[in-house]
């Protein structure tokens, strides 16, 4: 995996806690930097954690289905995508569905609840030839990023602009599964 799609998949992989903290942002009755970055920090390590225990869920499955892993990344990687983008085609939530507070434990679970893709995307990557850490540490980074800026700027843009951030990053999952495919598929005709 090089290094553009390492940071295609970054970006694909923070968009859902984006939309998340732009949620988060619009709930809060001012915006404090510190909240902002506490909220990152919870959501980046989180996203770095679970493609890690993704990973090593695949590994363990890995030499049973060596045969035809890039149809498994490539497959976990559509799939998600559609997912994506059909929930940034889905209606936004509507007020009383939002959180009343920002406490450890609702940020964490939170911010489990969008990494699941990642946990998914983990295991396709047991399959590829790429190096965990640098992809999790990736994932982690532009997810703080991406969700310190989604609090700081909630209040302004509301939850229209965290869809269709989540759409865009389905569909750039579904073209890294399909470079991933590709990939293989023209080393084997070669």
């Amino acid at each position: 995996m090089n290094s553009a799609s390492i940071i295609a998949l970054a970006l694909a992989m923070s968009t859902d806690a984006f939309a998340a903290a732009v949620g988060k942002g619009a709930a809060l009755q001012r915006i404090h930097i510190r909240e902002a970055l506490r909220t990152g920090l919870i959501f980046g390590v989180v996203e770095f954690l679970t493609p890690v225990a993704g990973w090593a869920l695949g590994t363990v499955a890995a030499p049973y289905v060596s045969a035809w892993d890039h149809w498994i990344a490539f497959t976990l990687l559509l799939l998600l995508g559609l997912k994506m983008v059909r929930e940034g085609f889905s209606p936004p939530e509507s007020e009383a569905s939002k959180p009343e507070s920002h406490s450890f434990w609702l940020l964490a679970m939170t911010g489990f609840a969008t990494s699941i893709d990642a946990m998914a995307v983990g295991v396709g990557l047991a399959f590829v030839d790429t190096n965990i850490w640098v992809v999790a540490t990736a994932i982690g980074l532009a997810t703080f990023t991406m969700v310190t800026v989604g609090v700081m700027i909630g209040r302004g843009i509301g939850t229209l602009a965290g869809k269709r951030a989540e759409i865009f990053g389905g569909v750039v999952l579904m073209l890294i599964g399909s470079l991933i495919l590709h990939e293989h598929l023209t080393k084997a005709v070669a």
